[in-house]
Parts: structure tokens; sequence; C-alpha cells
């Protein structure tokens, strides 16, 4: 069978602060997971992103302190990238939008538009700070929409009903800065031609069989009203607009939202630069063998199944004006938009400003990221929004994973080490033996095709089931009874119980990558099953500047798909608990910690 290219292109973090955990239950564990399943199963995987540098937050808050952009973005890039790594993301690059590469692949996508006539000028009114006189960009802009009445709506898309907005189009706009009401004055700027790619478009998502049906829906939607969006901005950070007359200004960049996913392009570029061999990255972008998946959440669902697309199909010169591929040749499409929804907590959506948030760093200092990642994969907001509470959140770490999964492996491998200390033999198989074996081996080809479509819940419960069904295998047939009146069938019910217990481990490895490396382990394995992410100090390839990126040799790992017979002898020891048994005092102690911050914050 020939090998696939699997491209895991995963929503790029912002980097005006630290990521939360709803932000990494739409991009981060999702992608990981169907990677890490990609991996196992013997295709070649390329995972990329890194952090969104450019654009007004990052100014804002700059200015707020003090200090450049650019010191905003160093700062938040080495957190999100620590957090990320401590999360068990296995990136092959994780990088950052303001290095020279980026900058270089982000403006040729921009020239191959425009040589093919898909962008070009246009007088338009901008939104400015009659206090300040700067320029305020469409997101900093809020009003009421026009189309659904929503009071909330931002200057370029309205939240509630998904609708693509300009700001002159919102009913009593307002800075979101100081509330003010902006004047709108002329302002030359260069616009993607969006109506020319309708019929690119509507054929391209005809195709699209297997997506999320919500996400397939909103998408063919967005085509109703296409209309010119603006490529370029009045703002002084960002990826410089390469014209004569515009490259030298400091006004004028092309919008943060047009260079952001030119991101997953230009990482993969860099990834093939950094690996010596810099046509690499076609692999992945051109080939008929090739597939891409794009992980987020549904707030980025417009630039992914529409702006995306078209700049893409702009630049292979497949739009309704034609034209010729520019200087990297034809580029692939996404195969698939895995879209999640929103995590809640406590029944409020996430706000950092009204401290309705549980940033990754404090939640991985005190609880397992295993416990978080199991928690996104079995009851995260796949198809619908979904609540994360506390209360939930230690039921399934206790009831599931310690009382499930770890007891499992606790008592197998406790009873053979302290009986046998090691693994034994297996004798005659029973009817019981025989059908626990088949079902932990053939839960691979059924939560293998789960994983294929990304339906990771479905995939993670199935897990546990398994998990339940060898756990009930062990009781039913009780080796500890058999200890003195039949030593030879309580070796065969052990063996039985390890090979569960093996075949578990790795059809829990893409969700529960650090305890599978410990269960390993326990069974008396040796090497890396599960490879990390690891965090390395590198120059930009093109200035010089330092920064961490994120990357991995992930293809010295062990773990395949599928279930491995387990060597005899293997010597055992008794095992710690893989999991952390919560009291059930934390969930009143997190409760009381979230109403002192908002209380601190009310108070400022």
């Amino acid at each position: 069978m020939k090998t696939r290219h699997i491209l895991t292109a995963v929503a790029w973090p912002y980097a005006n602060g630290p990521r939360h955990i709803g932000h990494v239950s739409g991009f981060g564990v999702p992608s990981d997971v169907f990677s890490r399943y990609h991996r196992m199963a013997g295709d070649r995987v390329l995972m990329v992103s890194g952090t969104d540098e450019h654009g007004t937050p990052i100014t804002v808050a700059a200015d707020a302190e003090g200090v450049s952009p650019r010191d905003i973005a160093d700062r938040n890039n080495r957190i999100i990238v620590e957090d990320l790594v401590a999360l068990g993301l296995s990136y092959d690059l994780f990088t950052r939008t303001s290095t020279v590469n980026h900058h270089k692949v982000a403006q040729e996508i921009f020239l191959g538009l425009l040589k093919n006539g898909y962008v070009f000028p246009k007088t338009t009114l901008g939104a400015i700070s009659p206090s300040t006189g700067r320029t305020l960009p469409d997101r900093y802009i809020e009003g009421t929409c026009p189309i659904c009445g929503y009071d909330s709506a931002r200057g370029d898309q309205c939240d509630n009903c998904g609708n693509q907005l300009d700001p002159t189009d919102l009913i009593h706009p307002r800075s979101k800065i100081n509330g003010e009401t902006p004047l709108f004055v002329e302002s030359e700027h260069y616009f993607l031609d969006l109506p020319a790619f309708a019929d690119a478009l509507g054929d391209w998502l005809g195709t699209r069989k297997s997506w999320r049906p919500n996400v397939l829906n909103f998408s063919r939607n967005l085509l109703d009203d296409l209309k010119p969006r603006s490529y370029t901005r009045d703002i002084d950070w960002g990826v410089r607009v390469p014209l004569e007359g515009w490259e030298d200004r400091d006004d004028k960049r092309i919008y943060v939202w047009f260079d952001a996913v030119v991101g997953y392009l230009s990482a993969s570029i860099e990834w093939a630069r950094r690996r010596g061999e810099p046509e690499a990255w076609r692999e992945f972008w051109q080939g008929p063998d090739t597939d891409a998946y794009y992980f987020m959440g549904k707030d980025n669902i417009v630039f992914h199944a529409q702006i995306w697309p078209a700049q893409l199909l702009g630049y292979n010169g497949q739009g309704g004006k034609g034209g010729t591929p520019g200087s990297y040749g034809q580029i692939n499409l996404p195969t698939e938009v895995v879209s999640s929804e929103f995590l809640t907590q406590e029944g409020k959506k996430f706000s950092t400003s009204q401290s309705v948030v549980i940033y990754v760093r404090d939640f991985l200092s005190r609880y397992d990221p295993d416990a978080l990642r199991y928690f996104i994969a079995v009851a995260g907001p796949e198809t619908q929004d979904t609540d994360f509470t506390w209360a939930e959140f230690l039921r399934r770490n206790n009831d599931e994973l310690v009382a499930g999964w770890g007891n499992l492996v606790n008592r197998s491998i406790s009873l053979t080490a302290k009986n046998f200390g090691s693994i034994p033999a297996a004798g005659e198989l029973t009817a019981a033996d025989r059908g626990l074996l088949e079902s932990t081996a053939g839960a691979f080809a059924r939560i293998g095709e789960l994983l294929e479509r990304s339906r990771q819940k479905a995939a993670a419960t199935e897990s546990l089931r398994v998990v339940a069904e060898a756990n009930k295998y062990l009781s039913d047939e009780a080796p500890w009874k058999l200890r003195e009146t039949d030593p030879g069938r309580m070796a065969t019910v052990l063996h039985v119980a390890l090979q569960a217990v093996d075949d578990c481990k790795a059809l829990l490895t893409p969700f529960l990558p650090h305890s599978a490396q410990t269960v390993h382990e326990l069974l008396g394995g040796q090497g890396i099953w599960s490879a990390a992410p690891q965090i390395e100090e590198v120059n930009d390839l093109d200035d010089g500047c330092a920064y961490p990126i994120i990357t991995g040799d992930y293809t010295q790992q062990l773990a395949t798909w599928g279930s491995t017979p387990l060597t005899p002898g293997r010597p055992l020891a008794t095992p710690t608990p893989v999991f952390k048994k919560l009291d059930v005092g934390i969930v009143e102690e997190e409760l009381q910690r979230l109403a002192a911050k908002t209380a601190a914050d009310e108070s400022k």
C-alpha cells in the first residue's frame, strides 16, 4: 500500500496572551490525537502551526505596556510554546508569523493573486479614532449586526450569525478601546475579489462529502453573500505589501487573517528548510496522495473554508478569471476543515476580560496533562458547544481514568509481578480468552475508522468500552483464586489480561500519550513508545533572530496501530498508579479560586 502523506494544519494561537483550555479544545488536542493516530498507522504526517503575531490586539497590548509589538509577541510566543509542549502536542514544527520566511511566503501568495487579477486596488472608508487619529481595525469596532440584530458584532464578522461584515455595515458602531464613535475616512487598499471564486468554491465544497454537517452547511451558506474583502489594512505591524510605493510605508500591511492562513504553507517550507531538504514541503502540498486536514474552533471556519481556499484557487489560477500558478506551482486545497464548537466553563463563555478562564499553564500546574486531554477527547465540543465543569472533570478522572483504565493496568500487572515476576506464557485458550483477545485486536479497525473521520468522542468512548470489557474478563476469571488450585490457568488468564492491557495501551495512545509511555514501561517495554515534542532554541533562517520552536523526532517511536503479541519472560515489577485520584474537595476549591479571581478583577 502506498504511503499516505497527511498534512495536519493546526489553527495558529494568537500571541496576545496565554491560551486557555477552551482554545486547546478546538485546535490543540483534536489535531494531536489525529496526528498521533496516523503516525501509528504508518502514514507520513506533517503537523504545523505557530503563533499568530500580527494585527491590532498585539499593538494595543504593546501601547498599554509601553513596549514594542515584538516584545509582546516574543513573551507570549514562549509561554504558548511551553504550554503546548507540556500538553504533549506533537508538532513537527511550531513556529511564528514574524519570521522572514513567513513574510516572504505571504508576499509571494499576494503577488500570485495580483498577477492573476484576483487582487485589485480600491478606495474605501476606513475607521479612525477621533481622539488619537489612529486607525481602528475592523475587529476593534463593535456595533449591532444589521443581519441578525446581535448588539456585539465585530467590524469584520458577527459571531452570532457568522456573516462577514464591514465596519460601515454596523448599526451604532463604537470603538472597543474607548467606546467612542469612529470616524470613517477614505483610504486606498487592495481587495481580494471573492465573487470571482463563487463557482470554484461551490464546486469544491460540492465534493466535500465527509465534512461535519455543521461545518459544511455553514461553509456553503457563505457563498450566498460573497463580497470583495480587504487584503490590506492601515496598521504598522505585520507583513509589508510588496509593491512599489507600498513596501516602505509604515501605515499599510497585509491583513493579519490573510497572512495567518498562509502560515500553514510557510511553516511547511520552514520545516523543509530546517531539514536541509528545501523542496520536501511539496510532498504534503502538491502530491495526489496527500490529504490536508485543518483543525480549529468554529469562529475560524470562514477563513479556512472560504478565504484560504480562495487564496489558493487564485494563486493556482483556478478562479473565474483563470490565470497560471505562481512560482510555487499548483497547491492543494484542504481535504477537510475539522472545526469544533465552543467549550464553555461552568455555563459561561470563556472570557479573559471577565475572568472566566482556565489557562493551560495553571491547569497543568495542578493536574496531569492526560487528564485534560481525555476530558477534551471524550467530552469536548466536537459537534456542539460543551460545558467544562470541575465536577464532571473530577468524575471523568476518577471513574473512568483511575477506576477504569488505571485499575485494569494496576491489578493485571500487580498480580503478575507478585505471582510470576515476568509475563507468563499462555496455555490452552478458552472461549472467554479468545473472545477478549479478538475484541481488543478487532477494536483497532473500529476505532481507527472513527479517528480517520475525526469522530474522536466516539473513538475515546469505544476505547474505554474495550477497557471495561477487559476489566470484566479479569473479574470473571478471578486469577487470584487459581494460585493454589490451577497455576497454569492463572498464568494463561494473566497473559491474556496483559495482552489486553497492551492492546488498550495502543488504542489509547493518541489520546493519552504520556500515560501510554508509562504503561509501556510498566509492561517491561524498553525505548520510546509514544514520542514527546521538544522545544528547540533556533535562529531565524534569514535574519538570525532567536526564538523557540516545537519539533520532535516521531519516526523512532515504537507505537503502532495494531495488536503486538507480548513476549513471555519479560520481567515485571509492582506498578505505581498510572493516574492520580482527585479529592472531591477540588471542585469547591476551584470554584472558590475562580470566584476570588473574578472579584479581584472587578475591584480593579
